[in-house]
């Protein structure tokens, strides 16, 4: 589909409007059971980095953001931190709902089971096939495996809530 067609898909205009000049799609919030595994597969396998953390005792609940930025690119002040990670796109905010991860019933429904609803977050890697053999040999489970089904260039992992990932690169296999 052309840029002409898609900026005027199914007869709507799909030009933003000057308005929103300098809007960034800055972050998704995701709930998860174990704040301690999900920072481990969010930083040790999918290299995040922890941006922020911030603590609710009175409502029990923690805020976790990451960012897949060089911990040289964060801001040491915390003022400024706090802004710049206001103002850059990608952030992942974690969730964390505290004494979940000692409720072993406890579990957040991933979207992708019935009533569908929330599908899946996305990165893209440099080489999808190396990516995929490390997640591999780290244990990650799979949704989706590069050979599998028709749509072989992608691959879908699962964090430990059972989310989706999707693994993409951006240049052809």
């Amino acid at each position: 589909m052309s840029l002409h067609e898609l900026n005027t898909f199914a007869g709507v205009t799909a030009t933003p409007d000057v308005a929103t000049q300098g809007f960034v799609f800055n972050h998704t919030m995701l709930r998860v059971k174990d704040i301690t595994a999900s920072l481990d597969f969010y930083t040790r396998v999918l290299g995040f980095s922890l941006v922020e953390k911030r603590d609710f005792p009175e409502a029990e609940f923690s805020l976790y953001f990451l960012a897949l930025v060089d911990k040289g690119q964060i801001p040491t002040d915390d003022a400024a931190r706090n802004q710049w990670m206001k103002s850059i796109p990608g952030i992942l905010e974690l969730t964390h709902n505290h004494g979940t991860e000692n409720d072993t019933a406890f579990t957040y429904h991933n979207g992708n089971t019935d009533p569908r609803g929330f599908g899946h977050i996305c990165l893209s890697v440099p080489d999808v096939h190396v990516a995929c053999e490390r997640f591999e040999s780290l244990g990650v489970p799979f949704q989706k495996r590069l050979a599998d089904g028709r749509m072989n260039n992608l691959a879908f992992i699962k964090d430990p809530d059972g989310y989706w990932v999707e693994i993409i690169q951006p240049t052809p296999l």
